[in-house]
Order: C-alpha cells, then structure tokens, then sequence
C-alpha cells in the first residue's frame, strides 16, 4: 500500500465504520478525501478506475481518532527520557533514576516523569538528599504524574536564582506553584532545539502508531515556551504525520492580544489556561476542604478574569478556553462565560465553542450551564481508570461520597454537552481504545455511556471542539483521515439495560464497535492515514 494523497484508492473486503452505510465493507479515497463508501458489490464499478485496490482482508476502517489534549513535547521526552509510571516502590523509582542517569552521561539535566508517590507503600516522593544521591548530585526535574507538582535535585536549584522566596517552595517536600514553575523553565532550557524535535517526532510517531490523526496541542506559558510551540507546528506542518491543533493559555483582553494568540499559529487561547490545579497535589479549588488536607486547594482565575478573556475572545472571533478540575474553578468558568455571555449575547458565545478541559467535578448545575452556554467538556476518561473506585486517589482526597460525582459522562450526553476525549498525555498515555473503554466502563456505573458515544466522542467530537462539522466520520466529503484495525467481532455495546436496548439490535442498522470488555485485547493499528496520506504502517504487516 503507497498511496500519497492525490491517489485515487478503493479499500475493499473489510469493515468500514460509517453512518452512510451500516453495512459498509468498502470505501473509495480521492485526493485526501472520502469520496464514497458503500458495499462489496458496488465496489466492482470502481475497481478499473482507481490507482490502487486495498484487500483489507477483514481489518476494520474507522475514523482516525483525534486526542483533544496532549502537550506533545513532554510527552516525547517522557517517551524518550525517563518513566516512573511503572514503578511500584520508592525504592525501585530512585533504582530507575541511578540507571537512566548511567545512562544518559551528556544530558545537560536529566528529565523524568510520572511518579505518583499514592501508589508506593511508603507513600511519600523522594527527598531531595534521596535524589542528589541517586544522581550523582547532577540536575534533575521529576514533576509528578498530574504535572502539578515536582521534585528536583539540589543542582537544579541551583540553577534558578532565589527559588527559597518563591510561592510553593518547601524544603523538603515535591515544589508547587511558581517555584515549580521556574524549575520547569530552568529544565527545559537545558533541552536542546535537537531533543525537542527528537521528543515531538517521537510522540507524534506514537500517536500515529495507535491511530490518531490528530492532536489538541495544549501549549502556555506556565507549561512550555512560545519556541517549543510554534517549532511543534511548523515540524507537524512541514513532516507527515497526525495533523497538529495547537491552544495558546494566555489570557486575551484584546485584539491585539488575540492577533499575537493568532500569529503564533493557535487555533484559540484555550487549553490549560489554569483556573485552578489538580487533585492529586491538593491544588484543585473545591468549595469544601480535601478529606485529607485542612484546605480548599488554590483559585488561579476568578469569575471576572474568565468573563474579561471570554468577552475579548469572543469578540475577536477566537476560541476561549480554561483548565477547571475542582468545583468551586468549574464554578467559576461557568459564571464567568455567563458574564460574558451577557455582554456579546448568548448566540455568539455558544457559536464560538469555547472549552473547558478536564472539567472534572460538575454539579447539575454547571452541566445544565455548559449546555446552555455552549461549551465543550474535553476530558480525560483515563483519569477515572486510573484514580476513580472506591480506594482510588479521588477518594481518598475527597472522600467517596465527592470522588462518586466525578467525570459524569452520562450526564453531560444527556443534557446534550459536546464531548471531546482526550489523554493529556504524559499525564495519562495516549492510548485512544482505551480511552474509550474507560468511558464505557467508568468505575462510577451511573456515569457510563455507549462504545459508540465513547467512540463518537474521541473522534468526530475533536473535530466539532475546533468548530469542524464535516470531519471525523467517514462519509463522502470528509477528510480521508482514518485508521485500519485487526480486531474481533463487532458489536453493539451498551453499559447496560439503562442504554436503549433497540441500539444493540441489528435491525436498527448501528455500525458495530470492536468489544471493550475488560480484559479483552484492544485493537492493533495496522496503518493510519492522514488526509489520504499513510503517516503509520505497522512493521511486519
């Protein structure tokens, strides 16, 4: 299979997700586009008149999937540079930091990721003494898994000149706010402009190798550098690959704040514009104290902040965006776009499809006003996986009687709440099928919606979160972006009996799914096209 873009190809003897034909097994591409899609029969008539004819052999064609939030860079040097998600002691994370500091002798400063001190039986993160040690006193960074919050060595203090007086510094404890982020800063200007694009090819490689076409690059100040972001677009612009959409978080009170916003090449200032923290470091905003902390976390944004870049966005015909984990910040998003709103009219806040990520502890309340204000829920169902339950981190930070309100998916599709999914990864890896199957299978039964809702959410809902309605749904006239799987028998799969039974039933022609029952193996890109163009060919196929 060669085809580039301008290649006129029929696909045929498969399965091909798409709501023109239930049935489909056959689907023709023309110029990067999706030109028809239809049955085995029918595809006889164009078999003479293409370029080139792909035996699928009984793959599965569906949608390319889009992750609406990633920070591609940090996700390429976590892919590149050192894991701790795997480790399952303290004693085997400082392990893992002696050998990749062996390992990597010419590293200006050594960079590390995903450590989640709640997991090891000692719980609690490495001291600095532990790490100097580990290291052989060289710098090194290590935030924690949500990204809140770091620890670092002696030498990378070093580095960043009256770090003691900073909000967030603590002797002996994992640093936060501004302190955290001027060490962030001191690191990555130690990565060179030949590791960056290094790391962002290799994130982008990776994405494509599990079937993304596209990913929501979320970019700011407070996270990465106006360099890093504009060389990830113009890599992803200039190389083939998943198509990149980049957000800038910084906040607009003009326009001419929105052309700078523009000229960097973001498609919006959205994205991890921090109204608040995360749970896992305490620095959510919630409106009553953490089960275990005496405090209610830490407000970035008030509700007038959010109503002043919402109103300058709007105006400017440009997406807004806010990062909302913890009640009181989603409370805050929420009253502020109805500021806004009342300012430039609902018609035109709702038209412009501005977001809010991670958008993790609503209340009706906030649901019922996201729906009427338009606003996208980009979320992350990984994080649900990974600490929803009744012993996980949600619980325990909130207790379980808070931690069961979380990330109510079928909440928010009920009350007609655009959904877009996402990994932010490195937070959580970027890994699509999964994805899907924590939504279906959210620890938290009653917030549990369809594969296909999950499904629809991943894919064609990335696009409609960029104010694109003709893409991510393999129909004539869409984007030729898709992704060819092996996988089992398809089916229609529902939560449960609170799910339309008449959905599973045949008849009612529903395009079946792979099955992502627990413990099933989840599907295998055999290749990804983006545009009409092959990004990914797994080896050996």
């Amino acid at each position: 299979m060669t085809e580039t873009a301008h290649r006129t190809v029929l696909l045929r003897g498969g399965d091909v997700h798409s709501p023109a034909d239930p049935f489909a097994t056959a689907m023709v591409v023309e110029r990067g586009y999706v030109a028809w899609v239809g049955s085995e029969g029918a595809a006889d008539a164009f078999a003479s008149g293409v370029d080139e004819v792909i035996d699928l052999e009984g793959a599965l064609v569906t949608p390319a999937f889009t992750d609406a939030h990633v920070h591609t860079t940090a996700t390429g040097l976590a892919l590149t540079g050192l894991d701790l998600s795997g480790a399952r002691t303290l004693a085997e994370a400082l392990e893992l930091v002696r050998a990749h500091s062996a390992a990597r002798p010419g590293d200006q400063v050594l960079l590390g990721h995903g450590w989640d001190a709640a997991r090891w039986p000692e719980q609690r993160p490495p001291t600095r003494a532990e790490l100097d040690e580990a290291t052989g006193g060289r710098p090194l960074y290590l935030p924690r898994i949500d990204v809140h919050s770091a620890v670092v060595t002696s030498a990378l203090l070093d580095r960043v000149p009256g770090i003691t007086g900073l909000t967030g510094y603590h002797p002996d404890q994992p640093l936060t706010a501004a302190a955290h982020h001027a060490v962030r800063a001191a690191a990555h200007a130690a990565v060179t402009a030949g590791q960056r694009a290094e790391a962002q090819r290799a994130a982008l490689r990776r994405a494509a190798s599990l079937g993304i076409g596209t990913v929501h690059e979320c970019g700011g100040p407070e996270i990465s550098d106006e360099s890093d972001f504009t060389a990830l677009l113009a890599l992803a612009a200039e190389e083939p690959g998943p198509r990149v959409v980049g957000y800038w978080a910084e906040a607009v009170s003009g326009e001419k704040d929105a052309r700078r916003i523009r000229e960097l090449g973001a498609a919006g200032a959205a994205g991890d514009l921090f109204a608040d923290g995360s749970l896992g470091s305490h620095t959510a905003c919630l409106h009553e104290p953490y089960a275990d902390a005496g405090h209610r976390g830490t407000a970035h944004l008030d509700a007038a902040a959010v109503a002043a870049h919402v109103t300058a966005c709007t105006e400017a015909g440009l997406q807004a965006g806010f990062h909302a984990i913890g009640d009181a910040a989603v409370g805050a998003v929420v009253d502020g776009v109805r500021r806004a709103a009342e300012t430039v009219g609902v018609a035109r806040v709702r038209a412009a499809r501005h977001r809010v990520e991670h958008a993790e502890m609503l209340t009706p309340e906030t649901i019922a006003a996201f729906a009427e204000l338009g606003l996208t829920a980009s979320v992350q169902p990984a994080f649900d996986a990974a600490w929803g339950g009744e012993d996980g981190m949600y619980a325990r930070r909130l207790g379980a009687e808070r931690a069961r309100t979380l990330n109510p998916y079928a909440a928010l599709l009920r009350a007609g709440v655009p959904l877009a999914f996402g990994s932010d990864s490195p937070v959580t890896p970027l890994d699509p099928w999964g994805t899907v199957r924590a939504a279906a299978f959210h620890r938290t039964p009653e917030h549990r919606i369809s594969v296909r809702a999950a499904f629809t959410a991943h894919t064609r809902g990335g696009w409609r979160a960029t104010g694109r309605d003709d893409a991510g749904v393999l129909v004539p006239g869409a984007p030729a972006d898709y992704a060819v799987w092996r996988t089992g028998e398809l089916v229609v799969q529902a939560p449960d009996d609170r799910v339309a039974r008449w959905s599973t039933d045949p008849r009612s022609g529903t395009p079946g799914l792979p099955d992502l029952t627990p413990g099933r193996d989840l599907p295998v890109c055999l290749r990804t096209v983006v545009a009409g163009r092959t990004v990914h060919v797994r080896p050996n196929e």
